[in-house]
């Protein structure tokens, strides 16, 4: 999958609220009511992650989900990156 350009990159995000660019990667913060209620998400994302064999950087910390998406292989963010954000976005709203 080829690495898109910054322009790409941010004309599409302008569309994605929640979202942002910085460090080559596209980047989301969320939050939940509890710690289970941030693990169910996970546990979710995770089911679609393997699927697509694309895995995020993630970090939890009790109610708070931090997600960071890029393609390694690539070099940089890809249109696996923003289907996987897509997916992301439908499972928490």
């Amino acid at each position: 999958m080829e690495k898109m350009s910054e322009t790409e990159i941010n004309e599409r995000l302008a569309s994605m609220e929640g979202w942002g660019y910085e460090e080559n990667a596209i980047h989301t913060s969320l939050e939940f009511d509890d710690f289970k209620d941030a693990f169910t998400v996970m546990t979710r994302i995770a089911f679609e992650a393997e699927k697509m064999n694309h895995h995020p950087d993630w970090s939890n910390v009790y109610n708070k989900l931090e997600i960071t998406l890029s393609t390694h292989d690539a070099g940089g963010v890809t249109e696996k990156d923003f289907k996987l954000a897509k997916i992301i976005d439908d499972l928490v709203s």
